[in-house]
Parts: C-alpha cells; structure tokens; sequence
C-alpha cells in the first residue's frame, strides 16, 4: 500500500491554525515535501514517519517573520506514530473528580437505564509489586524517565533530581525504586516508545513546558510520558532573582543565590511536567497549604531579612508535597483481593479533605476565578495578606534597583529588562487578591463525602480585599524613582524593543506613565471582569451585607478620579489610572458578555461621572486637570450618544508574564 499521500497532507492543519492567527495564507506545496528518512524508524513497539511539508504564502504574518528566514515558504516537520497496544492484563481505576487524576471517558450503551452511560477512568502507568503481600516491594518494572542528553549541566543534574522526587510518594504506598530517574543511555534512540522521556528543547522565545502522554484509549494506560522543557525559562527565574537582589560589581563574586534559585525552579518544573505524564493535573489550592503539591504554578518565595534585605533561599520548595502522595496513592495504590477498591480510594480522599488538604483544578483558577485559594504563580494561605507582603518586597526591590542590576559593559538601556519583572512583582498576587471580590469558597464535592458546602466569600474579606487592591494603584506605588528614570536611554543598535519591555507612549524614550498604565490596566481589568461583576451582583441582591457592583464602582471612582489631587508627577500618573478606570468603565458597559443589570450599573455610573467631572471642571484652576476633566466629560458624552464614535486610546497591555521561568498575559 502506498501511504505517501496520507503522510505528505497537512494532518495537523497548520494551514488553518496559521490562518487563525493572522499569520497568512498558506498553502502545502507537494513539489518541495518528501519524507525525512532520519527519523522515519523502526522498533520492537512501534513504527516512526516523519514527513518534511512546505507551506508557501504571499501574505506571512509577523510571528512567522520573526522565526523565518524565507516566511513566504516555511517548511514544517510532521510526525506519525504506529504503536502497538498493550496486553490485556492491565485493570482500570475509576476516576474520581477530587482526586487530581486526567481521565478518559467512553459510553458503554449496554450499560442498565438506571446506571450512567458514561464510564470514567483515571491515566496512569502499569505498575505491580513483585511480592503483593509484601508491606515494601519492588515493582515487576519500574517506572523509569530517561533525561535528554543534550541538557547541559547544572541543569541535567537538576532535571534528574526533581524528576526523582516523586520516588518518595511510591515509597509512601509500600514501593521500593518503583519511580526512577536517568540519563538516556548513548545510542538509545528517544522515539523507542519503551523510553519515558524528558525533552530538552530551545524556543525563541521562554514558553510553556509540557507533560504529555501516549496512553492506550481503551484503558487510559499510559504508555509512554512525554515531558517537554524549554531552555529560556530558567532564564527568566535567573532574570526575575537579578531584580531582587543582583550587585555586579567588577571583581566582585556574582551572588549565588541567584542561580540557585533558578535551579530550584528546574527540580520543581522537572517533577511538575513529570506528574503529567504520571496522569495527574494542576492544583492550583495548593498555596493556601503550604505548598503541598508540585501540581501547583509556584512564585518564588521571597522573605524579607531581619536587616530589610531580601532572602531567596527558600524561593521554591524541595520534594512532593502531602497532596501529590494522595494523588499518587489514589492512582497506584495495591489492594489485596476481596477489598472494595472504589470504597477504599474515596475514603482515602475523604481522609486528605479532613486533614485541611484543598484541591481545585486547572478550570477553578485564572483571572475569571470564583476561588479565592484557585491561583496561579501565587504564595501563602490568603491571597490579600500575601498581596501586602509582596508590596513591601516589591518596594524594596525598587528601592534597591540600580545600574548594580546587569553586568559591567553591559547596555544600560537594558536595565528596563530587569526592572519589567521588579515593576510587576506583584501581578499575580492582584490576580489572586482580585478572586476575592465576589468570590465563592467551593469543593469539588460528591454526595456523602466530608468536604463543605459552596459560600460566599465574606463581606469582610471582600471589603478588605477591594481596600488592599485599591492601594497597589496609589501614585507613589506606580511611581519609578528619578533615580532610575535617570538611568535608562533609549535603545542602542542591535538591542530591539521586545515584549519582554514595558510598552509606552514615548517613542525611543523609556515611558514612566506607560509602566503605570501597564500596572493600572492589569488591576482594573481584573476587579472589573464581567463574571466578577455578575456574582457581585447576585450576592449583594441575596443578602444586602456583601458588597455589590455599586460599592465597587463607588470605591474604584472615589479612589481615582475623586481622590485628593496630587502634585506634578504623581498627578500625572492619578490621570493615567482615572483613564484606564474610565476605559473598563466604558467597555463593561457595552460588553456582550457582561449580564445586563451589570452594564446597566456601569452606564449608571459613568452618567454620575459625567456630572461631577462637569461641576469639577469649572472650578479647576491646573490647565492639566482641567484638561483631563474636559476630555473624559466629552468622552461620556459621546459614548452615551454612540459607543462604536468613541475612540479611547486603549490602556497598554502588561509585558508577558508567564509563564515564569507565552504569549500569556
């Protein structure tokens, strides 16, 4: 059978996905495909093709510009994988939603009415004890992950180690060396599907690593982990330890700290993308538990010292946690014949939730977040403490920033890569922090099991959280010292503006204000978000005590535009945050996913606005100010007329922020 046309298509329909991003319109060209007979291979378990497939376009996009040489004809490598199935001899495990495992579903339509239709099963690997009786056994066959070659040391042995932490969680279940971690054997090939492995990889730019798994889709047993880690993310941790605490002098010693604390990063991001592949997902509650999973996105952990000098020695934590030994248990725990399998992992459960372990997944967390404890790249047990403590370490840090951050000789103009990280220390704890506001405490609870029921966040803690929120905008927390304004010039030949930079409204200039509307833009775009402002609105009209959208609205204008006028520079920077609070404003009030009481609030207030802006606007005597009153009462008043005539400059969208250490913002 000839197979060439199935191999030389576009399977992966790159065409489409380069379409959907506005990156052109391409088209395959068969004359300039062939197959790439270097890795078209064969083994014992499984046959390798891969196909070498040209794209051509008139119209290439920018992203594909910047990675290119020729965009108007790129050429993509596509892959194919035959795999023999594994025997029968492996048995199932049911999924339970609390117990951080992925799972595969099938429809079983001979299943009674009375029973569910779909059957649930939990990803894992094989895994027996020799001697079954036995409290500690060895396994039939270990799980083993062989480590890229290519990965350079430290980072190889860093890699090794934090892949070899989950050992301990199959020594907790009664394993001895059920999980081991190596370095790929010379002349071991990494497509041999017998090989779990972890990739070393180079992008061009710091991205996602990734977990992924070839698993059988009769039984969900993984056959094969896949793991994924790019080069420039310790990078970015070695970069972010810089800001905090770098002194280069010349002659003088680096700091150790620093690449310590990106090394840690590697051992906690090696065994994170490792548990993937082991079948389990995020939990992103974790924080609030100190830290007792790797499934979690972690922050750096930064104290401050006795002396007021920052302590990075315990950035990021060592070894699995309390909930990756529940997972671990819930997937490959042994039981002896005659007991009750489902019985006994659900207890096991209920047993973790009694102890105070929390779990909340991938789709709990993020800037549309119920959970106050579901978050990502965030510390502590409550997120508004957390906030204020990262305050002071931001300040500090900022306090601290000097010419002392980069190296001798090297460009003061970057600088402001350092000084990006510093500047929004504090992003993902106002992301947390935002979770607050019309925030609801949840458990992924079954019937019968011991976890609470939903409540709303108290009207204290929301309160308390809008204040903690409102002061990260204040002028003198988005203010940049002169002292660094007079440090930072424009960018020399060969060192481009990035999105690693802040972007700003001055030219070749670095743009203080635009920094501030970065920082704004981030704050106000979360507390206003049309989901948050739904809920705040169902709870207020469900008990009057918890605060509702008007407070919201009331505080967030009280605190900008009707705050007490500050002098020169820190006006200028009030002005900034009033317009990006005017722009959310604006949008929430014509957002069609936003529910109507909602937009019907926000146009409320935006009248109310419009009439204290007018009776302001008479009486101020600041050209500036008046300025500033003029435009947005005429701003108001077109946009009451007709939204689609007004055209607000659009608040400046942050820097890129994860992943820590791609384009996710």
């Amino acid at each position: 059978v000839d197979g060439s046309s199935f191999f030389l298509r576009d399977a992966h329909n790159a065409i489409g996905r380069l379409k959907r991003t506005n990156q052109g319109n391409y088209k395959l060209d068969l004359t300039r495909s062939a197959f790439y007979l270097p890795n078209t291979k064969n083994f014992p378990y499984n046959t390798e093709i891969e196909s070498i497939l040209t794209f051509t376009a008139t119209d290439p996009g920018n992203f594909v510009r910047s990675v290119a040489s020729d965009p108007t004809s790129i050429t993509l490598r596509q892959h194919h994988s035959f795999i023999q199935l594994p025997d029968s001899n492996y048995k199932p495990r049911i999924y339970d939603p609390r117990s951080n495992f992925n799972g595969m579903t099938y429809m079983d339509f001979a299943t009674p009415v009375e029973e569910p239709v779909i059957k649930r099963f939990i990803s894992r690997h094989r895994l027996h004890k020799k001697d079954p009786k036995a409290k500690i056994s060895d396994p039939v066959k270990p799980i083993v992950y062989y480590i890229d070659r290519g990965a350079p040391e430290p980072l190889r042995s860093a890699l090794i180690e934090g892949a070899s932490w989950w050992n301990e969680a199959f020594e907790a279940i009664g394993y001895r060396n059920a999980f081991q971690a190596k370095l790929l054997p010379k002349g071991a090939d990494p497509m041999d599907i017998r090989y779990n492995l972890i990739n070393w990889v180079h992008r061009s730019t710091r991205g996602w690593s990734y977990g992924s798994s070839v698993s059988d889709p009769r039984t969900g047993e993984i056959i094969k982990g896949h793991v994924a880690l790019g080069s420039l993310r310790v990078r970015q941790d070695f970069l972010i330890a810089a800001g905090l605490i770098a002194d280069y002098e010349e002659g003088k010693k680096v700091s150790p700290e620093m690449l310590e604390m990106a090394l840690a990063r590697v051992r906690q991001l090696s065994c994170h993308e490792v548990g993937h592949t082991l079948g389990l997902g995020h939990n992103y509650a974790s924080s609030a538990n100190n830290r007792a999973s790797v499934m979690d996105y972690p922050h750096p952990l930064v104290k401050i010292k006795e002396d007021g000098s920052l302590d990075l020695s315990d950035a990021y934590d060592i070894g699995i946690g309390e909930w990756d030994k529940v997972s671990i248990a819930y997937g490959y725990q042994d039981f002896p014949g005659g007991v009750d399998e489902e019985k006994e992992l659900k207890a096991a459960l209920n047993r973790a939730f009694s102890r105070g372990l929390y779990f909340l997944a991938g789709q709990d967390a993020g800037p549309k977040s119920a959970h106050p404890l579901a978050n990502v790249w965030d510390n502590g047990k409550h997120p508004v403490d957390e906030l204020e403590r990262i305050m002071k370490i931001r300040s500090i840090a900022l306090k601290n920033f000097s010419e002392k951050k980069i190296r001798v000789n090297a460009p003061l103009a970057t600088l402001e890569e350092v000084l990006v990280p510093v500047y929004m220390f504090h992003r993902y704890q106002v992301e947390a922090a935002s979770s607050v506001l019309g925030g609801l405490y949840y458990n992924h609870t079954l019937r019968g099991d011991v976890q609470k029921n939903p409540e709303i966040v108290p009207a204290s803690e929301q309160r308390r959280a809008l204040d903690v929120l409102l002061k990260t905008m204040r002028p003198e927390n988005l203010a940049i010292d002169e002292k660094i304004l007079n440090l930072i010039p424009p960018r020399p030949p060969g060192y481009y503006q990035t999105s690693e930079l802040f972007p700003g409204h001055t030219g070749q200039t670095f743009d203080p204000f635009g920094a501030a509307e970065n920082a704004a833009s981030l704050t106000i775009g979360l507390m206003l978000r049309p989901e948050r402002a739904a809920r705040m609105v169902e709870y207020h009209s469900r008990n009057k005590g918890f605060p509702g959208l008007v407070e919201l609205l009331d505080k967030l204008i009280s605190s900008t535009w009707k705050a007490d006028q500050k002098p020169g520079y820190h006006a200028q920077i009030q002005r900034v945050v009033n317009n990006v609070l005017l722009f959310n404003l604006m949008r929430l009030a014509v957002d069609e996913s936003a529910s109507i009481h909602v937009r019907a609030i926000a146009c409320l207030k935006l009248e109310e606005l419009k009439n204290w802006l007018s009776k302001k606007m008479n009486s101020a005597k600041d050209e500036s100010q008046k300025a500033h009153y003029f435009y947005a009462v005429s701003q108001i008043r077109l946009f009451q007329d007709d939204p689609n005539k007004v055209k607000l400059t659009a608040p400046l969208s942050p820097p890129h922020g994860a992943p820590i250490g791609t384009y996710n913002r």
